[in-house]
């Protein structure tokens, strides 16, 4: 009986963590997240999944995939306008998001994170 105990208790913490993961990334608001997209015209350079004028949301998902300043740095990177080297090489400033929302901000990272 001493053993089971513990035992249960660690089936029972690894089952909250599992389901607590989806609740995660449901918090995130996908339409207003890429509503907030298509008012700042990320469109114009970035898709869903197909390369444009920048790189797919996937392709930047999969890139910070399991790093712990991966929110920071899309945040830095949507908010300060950096210079940008494009897919056929030139160069420009990134358009700053329209928003100084950092709710709205973070959903859209978080959004752009989960695909």
């Amino acid at each position: 009986m001493s053993r089971a105990l513990p035992v249960t208790a660690c089936v029972l913490s690894a089952a909250a963590l599992i389901l607590a993961a989806p609740a995660a990334t449901a918090a995130i608001d996908a339409a207003a997240a890429q509503a907030l997209a298509k008012e700042s015209e990320c469109f114009k350079c970035h898709t869903v999944d197909k390369t444009k004028k920048g790189p797919s949301y996937k392709k930047i998902s999969a890139k910070y995939k399991g790093k712990a300043d991966a929110e920071a740095k899309l945040i830095k990177h949507m908010t300060s306008g950096p210079k940008v080297k494009l897919e056929d090489g030139s160069e420009e400033d990134h358009k700053i998001i329209e928003t100084k929302d950092q709710a709205e901000i973070k959903n859209l990272v978080g959004w752009i994170l989960s695909l």
